[in-house]
């Protein structure tokens, strides 16, 4: 099949859109990739998304404005997944926005991810698989991070024997999956990445982020404000978990060191600090696994001070996603086609070792495209992803 993957991640930066020819050939899926691009978000429309966020009030109108412009939006950038892909595709698969991960003692009783996926097959008149998480969070899990089904499925055999291989995905969030030496694979969300950065420097100057990590880099780390960030409990939690900017929102560091803490005025600094607290939160949370590779991806793979800091604290160094076949912008987009292929030939897209859930679940719901829906018989389960040129 030819599938359109769409995606935003919580730093709301735009549409990640990506177009793959996808084959399962028995034990194997096998990828090649057409083409991939970001759609930037409408001004107007970021914003709303953006000041809907919790801890924010809103209202019903204003979510459903945004589910319809999300829908929008994402309708546009199916189109452009199509033209990537040649003018011709069967399917599409659909992250949206999220809204809200609803978090509470550990447990996750509900995701909400908006833009109307009725949008994208009007467009398009190709059938949509989106609503990606929800399924698994009915069967016990969290819902996340849904990136592990990508990533167990790269990581196999791409290390010597006995050793643990590991992806870690820099988004708003940042998430680890890891295929250890032995015994099943798990996957987390590990803490903030560049969702406090990107809200530090926002609330600051107005701006979106701190493009090139240049700020971060010329700051100096607060230690004794850094060991207080890191006394959150979330850290500590047991895997599976899964976090989002419901706690790690702009008000984060203010709540924890204190609204008159000088530290806050100082943004080269504050950003600075941040970078470490994501580097030691991912070192440790990756530390009982020792892994020989670390595949980064995500937004903050493009932030210099933030992949040195990695670098100084993980037990391999971090390398691009890219060494394994995948484009680094390209990948989540290329995760969600592939969520999409294994819904549409039913095949379970969730792992209860990386989830929590009871049980494997197919993921997503159909919205049917211009024609009627004929589904294929069930395939069998791939254990592995061959990446080809």
């Amino acid at each position: 099949m030819i599938v359109v993957g769409l995606s935003s991640g919580t730093s709301v930066d735009g549409i990640d859109v990506a177009a793959a020819e996808l084959t399962l050939d028995g034990p194997e899926v096998v990828l090649r990739t057409l083409g991939h691009t970001e759609v930037a978000f409408e001004p107007g429309l970021r914003a709303a998304v953006l000041d809907a966020l919790p801890p924010a009030p809103t209202t019903l109108e204003a979510v459903a404005r945004i589910d319809t412009g999300l829908g929008r939006a994402f309708a546009d950038a199916a189109r452009t997944g199509v033209e990537l892909a040649g003018g011709r595709a069967d399917l599409v698969a659909s992250h949206g926005q999220t809204l809200f991960h609803w978090v509470e003692d550990g447990r996750v009783h509900g995701t909400l991810q908006l833009g109307q996926p009725a949008w994208i097959a009007e467009a398009t008149g190709l059938p949509v698989v989106s609503d990606l998480r929800a399924r698994d969070v009915a069967a016990g899990g969290q819902g996340a991070p849904l990136a592990c089904v990508l990533d167990v499925l790269l990581l196999r055999g791409r290390t010597a024997p006995g050793t643990a291989a590991a992806a870690l995905n820099l988004g708003g969030i940042a998430n680890v999956t890891v295929v250890p030496a032995d015994g099943d694979p798990v996957a987390f969300d590990t803490g903030p990445a560049n969702a406090l950065l990107d809200a530090a420097v926002r609330a600051a100057t107005g701006g979106h982020a701190d493009t090139g990590g240049v700020r971060a880099a010329r700051g100096t780390v607060d230690e004794a404000a850094l060991a207080r960030l890191l006394a959150e409990p979330y850290y500590a939690a047991p895997a599976p978990k899964s976090t989002g900017k419901e706690l790690f929102d702009a008000h984060h560091v203010a709540r924890v060191l204190g609204a008159g803490h000088p530290l806050l005025g100082r943004l080269d600094d504050l950003l600075a600090t941040l970078v470490e607290l994501t580097a030691v939160t991912v070192a440790d949370a990756l530390a009982p696994y020792a892994p020989g590779e670390v595949l980064v991806s995500g937004g903050g793979a493009r932030n210099p001070a933030l992949v040195a800091a990695l670098g100084r604290r993980l037990s391999a160094p971090p390398v691009g996603v890219g060494a394994a076949g995948l484009p680094p912008d390209g990948k989540e987009a290329l995760l969600f086609a592939l969520l999409g292929l294994l819904t549409w030939h039913g095949v379970p897209a969730t792992l209860p070792s990386c989830t929590g859930a009871r049980r494997p679940t197919l993921a997503g719901r159909i919205t049917p495209g211009e024609g009627p829906l004929r589904l294929p018989d069930p395939a069998p389960p791939p254990s592995r992803l061959r990446v080809v040129a």
